[in-house]
């Protein structure tokens, strides 16, 4: 069973968002998608000031099995990259909500907000059979 904190939204392409106080959105790759993913050795992420477009991919996660690209599931340019998974990308694997985060982006004001998930539809989401 996948841990889904119940405090963030969800992409259905397993991307987690995390809002801030400033009004920042922290995202990475949530618990199922690791689990899918099995052991990740390598992670690439953008550069800070890159902007993205909702549904847009803004890096890869390479694991012993294969690579994913990861989306963006907002409009917005990114304000902070979590340069430890450059030497620690086992930490979205142990903490994907945690130490395990990948970018924060600051969403464009009236841009595309995507389509996110309630923990509980997310939840939902990823029992449903394909």
């Amino acid at each position: 069973m996948a841990n889904i904190p119940s405090d963030l939204t969800y992409s259905k392409d397993h991307e987690w968002v995390r809002s801030l106080p400033d009004g920042r959105l922290r995202i990475g790759i949530t618990d199922h998608a690791q689990k899918q993913l099995g052991d990740i050795v390598y992670v690439e992420l953008p550069k800070q000031g890159d902007r993205f477009e909702h549904g847009e991919p803004f890096g890869s996660v390479e694991s012993v099995k294969s690579v994913s690209e990861i989306y963006v599931p907002q409009n917005g340019t990114i304000s902070a990259v979590n340069d430890g998974l450059n030497d620690a990308p086992e930490q979205v694997n142990e903490d994907p909500y945690g130490d395990g985060w990948m970018i924060e982006i600051t969403p464009v004001p009236g841009g595309d907000q995507g389509s996110l998930l309630t923990a509980a539809e997310y939840e939902d989401y990823i029992k449903a059979p394909e």
